[in-house]
């Protein structure tokens, strides 16, 4: 059943749907909890924008955050209550639903623009790498640290991360590496970066454009570029070190990445490497291997098939299928938070 705005904005909790010149705002609105996303907030997403992509009036939208991030990913508390309480299929059901609602916005027929103005992580980009233009600051942060909590990078990442320069994306699948607005630019993760304390100028432009002009992406990307950030000698320095992880993440399998890093580390004393072996020992060898699988398969596969094996993936691990790393990483690391987990075996070389 479809919903109209008064239903939308009679819930301020959750979310805010603006009215604006031609077009929509959507503002994810739970910034206690970083914007995570839990059953109600995705279905309530879902059923907005397939709205307002058939509405002949709205020629386009822009997707925000209230508070400090845009969305920090999925409800993970919330999730693991429901599995915990019922079956793992509530959980393979939330996923579903999820996917839903990325592979709709990465198809999106309307130009859609992510304000990415704070932490992008798991869900998060889920929503917003496939936009139109995704539009970061110097605030944002971005990362996928789902193999960390016995979990893999989801949400259509086996496709926006293995279509990254080189290697880039393993390095961010295996690692879970926190990026700033401007690497993120560099590597083609972002469109624009903005400074924050202009998206509320760039925000009144793009609502005043005329109906003629307000579905053109060429229209639309003048406006930002008004207000974009020059590419300075410091959007030129970062990725200097592509090159050396295109060389350790073009390994053929985890072991090898790590044995890799661990060479490189004996000779380059660069805080990056040691950060990236650490990660990798402490999360989960199971997702780690799967993350790296989905990301190389993904590389050939189109939005829709690489979202259907990320499902395939979560539901096993949901069902415990080969372990419990999938519920005891978020106990230890966001539930309990005493980050001793009990089952995961780490990997070695």
């Amino acid at each position: 059943m479809d919903i109209d705005d008064d239903v939308i904005t009679n819930h301020p909790s959750e979310l805010v749907s603006v009215d604006i010149s031609n077009g929509k705002k959507v503002i994810i609105n739970r910034p206690n909890k970083l914007n995570c996303l839990n059953y109600q907030v995705i279905v309530q997403l879902l059923k907005m924008f397939e709205v307002y992509e058939n509405d002949p009036t709205i020629k386009f939208l822009m997707l925000k955050g209230n508070g400090r991030a845009f969305c920090s990913g999925g409800d993970i508390t919330s999730l693991m209550m429901l599995t915990s309480a019922g079956h793992w299929s509530f959980g393979a059901n939330f996923f579903r639903k999820q996917y839903t609602l990325d592979y709709l916005l990465g198809t999106y027929k309307k130009p859609l623009i992510a304000l990415l103005d704070g932490i992008v992580m798991g869900g998060g980009a889920g929503l917003s790498m496939n936009a139109t233009f995704r539009i970061v600051t110097e605030n944002t942060i971005f990362a996928m640290p789902e193999a960390s909590i016995g979990s893999v990078p989801d949400v259509g990442s086996s496709n926006f991360l293995s279509r990254l320069p080189g290697h880039f994306g393993e390095y961010v699948a295996l690692t879970g590496v926190r990026l700033n607005g401007i690497e993120m630019v560099k590597c083609g993760l972002a469109t624009h970066f903005i400074l924050s304390k202009n998206l509320s100028s760039l925000e009144n432009a793009l609502s005043m454009m005329t109906s003629s002009n307000a579905g053109s992406l060429t229209k639309i990307s003048e406006i930002i570029k008004n207000f974009e950030l020059g590419r300075s000698n410091k959007l030129e320095k970062t990725n200097s070190r592509l090159e050396m992880i295109n060389e350790c993440f073009s390994r053929e399998d985890v072991e090898n990445i790590l044995s890799s890093l661990e060479n490189l580390a004996a000779c380059k004393h660069e805080k990056w490497i040691i950060d990236a072996i650490k990660s990798i020992k402490h999360a989960s060898p199971l997702c780690l291997k799967l993350a790296l699988k989905l990301i190389r398969e993904g590389r050939h596969k189109k939005l829709e098939q690489c979202l259907a094996c990320e499902h395939l993936v979560v539901s096993h691990l949901l069902r415990r299928t080969v372990n419990d790393d999938f519920y005891e990483g978020p106990r230890a690391m966001i539930i309990d938070k005493d980050k001793k987990p009990q089952i995961i075996l780490y990997l070695t070389t």
